[in-house]
């Protein structure tokens, strides 16, 4: 069974940087495409970013692409999502998911391992 737990979030100003980190225990974790999801208040899960197994691949949402890096360390199976100039719109609950997948996903649905998720709340 494969777990994941993800700290770093937090309060945070608009405009200042942010690191998330989620550590998976469980499972072979470089095998596993890792993902980045936010959920705001009354809004559906949203995709922010997802990197391949070997970090060769990576795919970013629109809205953050530019200012945002996922990147993953197997040796300690982490991935992180930096994420700079903050805006409040940022604010949500972040999910760290994985998916037995060799491909890039980007659907909520398509990811089987998730974590309980990390309050962000950008105060503008």
């Amino acid at each position: 069974q494969v777990q994941l737990v993800e700290s770093g979030g937090g309060l945070v100003q608009a405009r200042d940087f942010l690191r998330l980190s989620c550590v998976a225990s469980g499972g072979t974790f470089s095998s596993y495409v890792m993902a980045w999801f936010r959920q705001a208040p009354v809004e559906e899960r949203e995709f922010v970013a997802s990197i391949s197994g070997s970090s060769v691949f990576t795919r970013y949402a629109d809205s953050v692409r530019g200012r945002t890096t996922i990147s993953r360390d197997n040796a300690k199976n982490t991935v992180y999502l930096q994420m700079g100039s903050l805006k409040p719109e940022d604010t949500a609950v972040y999910y760290c998911a994985g998916a037995d997948s060799a491909t890039i996903r980007i659907g909520p649905t398509e990811y089987r391992y998730w974590g309980q998720g990390t309050q962000v709340t950008v105060s503008s």
